[in-house]
C-alpha cells in the first residue's frame, strides 16, 4: 500500500511540474506583453509631445516662413554654385543657362514681363500716392556699417526721445541727394508723356453714334484725313456724285 501511495505521489508530482512550467511561460509573456506594451505608451507620449512642440513652434513663425526658408537655402546653393564655378574659372552665368531647359526659360521669360507694380491709370491721388510709396521703399538698401556707426556714437542719444533736440543736425549723403534728383526728374520725365484730357466741344460736328465710335473716327481722320476731305466736302454741300 505504501509503495502504491508513493507511486501516485510521484506520478502527481511528475503532472504538476509541467503545468507549473506552463503557467511560469505564460505568466513571463504576459509580463513581457505589459512591458512592450508600456514602452509603446511611453514612446507614443514622447512623440506625441514633441509634435505638440513643433506644432506650437510653426504656428508661431511668420506666415511666409516656409517660402523664406526656401529662399534662404536657395541663395545659399546659389553662392556655393558660384564659388565653384569661380573655383574652376568657369563663368556662372553660362553654366546655369546650360543646366535651364526651353521650358523654363520661357517661364521666366514670361514671369519677367509681368510688371509687380503695373501702372493701371490714375485712378485716385490716394492710389497713385501708394504706388508711389511702394516704389521708392523698394529702392531703400540699408547701409548698415553707417548704421552701426552712428548708433555708436550717439550712445543712448540714438533713440531720441520727446526730449531729444536733433533737429538740423542730419545731413544728407550725396549718394542720396543723387538718388532723389534722379527719383524726381524721372517722375519730371514720366508726366510729360501723359497727355491731358481734351475738353469737350459743344460746336465740334458730331459724327459718332457713342465713345469708341468717335475714337475710331478720330484715328481714321487722323491718317486719311487728308485723302477723303474734298469726298467729306462734296456729301456735306451735297455734290457728291
Amino acid at each position: 500500500m505504501a509503495s502504491c501511495s508513493e507511486e501516485s505521489a510521484k506520478v502527481t508530482a511528475s503532472d504538476e511540474e509541467p503545468t507549473e512550467h506552463l503557467a511560469s511561460q505564460k505568466r513571463e509573456a504576459r509580463l513581457r506583453k505589459f512591458r512592450e506594451l508600456h514602452f509603446k505608451r511611453n514612446e507614443a507620449h514622447k512623440l506625441n509631445h514633441k509634435e505638440v512642440v513643433e506644432e506650437d513652434k510653426r504656428l508661431k513663425l511668420p506666415a511666409n516662413w516656409e517660402a523664406k526658408k526656401a529662399r534662404l537655402e536657395w541663395e545659399l546653393a546659389e553662392d556655393q554654385k558660384k564659388k565653384e564655378c569661380a573655383a574652376r574659372g568657369e563663368d556662372y552665368n553660362r553654366v546655369k543657362l546650360l543646366e535651364i531647359t526651353a521650358d523654363d526659360a520661357e517661364r521666366w521669360e514670361r514671369r519677367k514681363k509681368k510688371k509687380k507694380n503695373p501702372d493701371t491709370g490714375f485712378a485716385g491721388y490716394a492710389e497713385a500716392q501708394f504706388r508711389q510709396y511702394q516704389r521708392l521703399t523698394k529702392q531703400i538698401r540699408p547701409d548698415m556699417d553707417t548704421y552701426e556707426k552712428q548708433r555708436e556714437e550717439c550712445g543712448e542719444d540714438f533713440h531720441p526721445t520727446s526730449n531729444s533736440l536733433f533737429h538740423g543736425t542730419h545731413v544728407p549723403t550725396k549718394e542720396g541727394v543723387d538718388r532723389m534728383v534722379e527719383d524726381v526728374e524721372k517722375q519730371i520725365e514720366k508726366r510729360a508723356k501723359y497727355s491731358r484730357r481734351r475738353a469737350y466741344n459743344d460746336d465740334a460736328d458730331i459724327d459718332y453714334i457713342n465713345e469708341r465710335n468717335a475714337k475710331f473716327n478720330k484715328k481714321a481722320e487722323r491718317f486719311y484725313g487728308k485723302y477723303t476731305a474734298e469726298i467729306k466736302q462734296n456729301l456735306e454741300r451735297g455734290t457728291a456724285v
